[in-house]
């Protein structure tokens, strides 16, 4: 049973329920009360919470033993964090790896352990992500992140464990397009499923402009990595980083262009955002996906 996190006694049949969530964790005291008491009020019972942190010198780490004994120092990135979590830790038959700043609405992991217990094809499930706040940056980020949800642009949370372990897990090279790096293993074992109900993240209001610049600027460089990991002829890399289907195509499948023109001043500024970046990333690597 589950109680405050903590799980008590472990039997075989509690694996085949028990669903693990790994949450890393730097500096995230403002957040991460919020995304465990998210976790704390989920309807599905069997869920084990392990929390890797990465050397917070705030009290992230304190705030996160209020809700489970599972948490751990690990690093120097999230891919190692993530996986010490789930191939060290972990003692569920499935895994899900959030961040801090989010939270789950409270009927996600039911509906997560029963879709994919129910599709003996699937290996990990999407979930929705959206963005919350009201800073232009946020809207926009979010606006764009809506038009994702089960595409080459979006990436497997919910998992089958054995199937994580039989890829491997993260690539500890990767810090950035590391999960689609992983959905790409994924999806040579099976299918990738998607969830109704959604995950949401709280990014930080104050963000301003060299904020978002900075962060682009320091994810850039490892996305040269994974590029060069699957090659350019890659179709989901051509997806992920070419121009048309990154600024036109996920835009437009599907009917979802309507969404576009009925919010001209959030498409606006997704674009502006969304050319910064492309010149941060070709800047950045010395050459342009076509």
């Amino acid at each position: 049973m589950r109680q405050r996190g903590l799980l008590t006694m472990i039997d075989n049949d509690m694996e085949n329920k028990l669903v693990s969530i790994i949450i890393t964790t730097r500096n995230e005291e403002k957040s991460i009360a919020n995304c465990l008491e998210s976790i704390m009020d989920q309807s599905y019972e069997y869920i084990e919470l392990i929390v890797v942190d990465n050397n917070s010198t705030d009290n992230t780490k304190q705030i996160a033993l209020n809700y489970t004994e599972n948490v751990y120092n690990m690093g120097p990135e999230r891919s190692a964090q993530r996986n010490f979590g789930i191939i060290d830790v972990a003692r569920g038959n499935y895994i899900m790896y959030i961040d801090a700043d989010m939270t789950l609405e409270p009927e996600l992991v039911q509906e997560a352990i029963s879709v994919i217990k129910n599709e003996t094809s699937l290996v990990g499930l999407f979930i929705p992500l959206r963005w919350i706040g009201n800073n232009w940056i946020i809207r926009a980020k979010g606006f764009e992140r809506e038009f994702y949800d089960g595409t080459s642009l979006d990436a497997a949370r919910f998992i089958r464990r054995d199937a994580f372990l039989k890829i491997g897990g993260f690539d500890n090279r990767l810090f950035a397009g590391e999960d689609w790096d992983l959905n790409k293993r994924l999806k040579t074992l099976g299918e990738i499923g998607i969830t109704k109900n959604k995950l949401y993240h709280y990014e930080d209001e104050s963000i301003s402009l060299k904020d978002y610049i900075n962060k682009i600027y320091y994810y850039s460089t490892n996305l040269g990595v994974y590029i060069d990991k699957w090659g350019t002829g890659d179709r989901d890399i051509k997806n992920q980083f070419g121009i048309y289907y990154r600024s036109v195509g996920v835009f437009t499948e599907n009917g979802k262009w309507k969404k576009l023109v009925c919010s001209p001043i959030l498409s606006f500024n997704m674009y502006l955002l969304k050319i910064l970046a492309m010149m941060i990333f070709v800047y950045k690597n010395k050459k342009q996906i076509h």
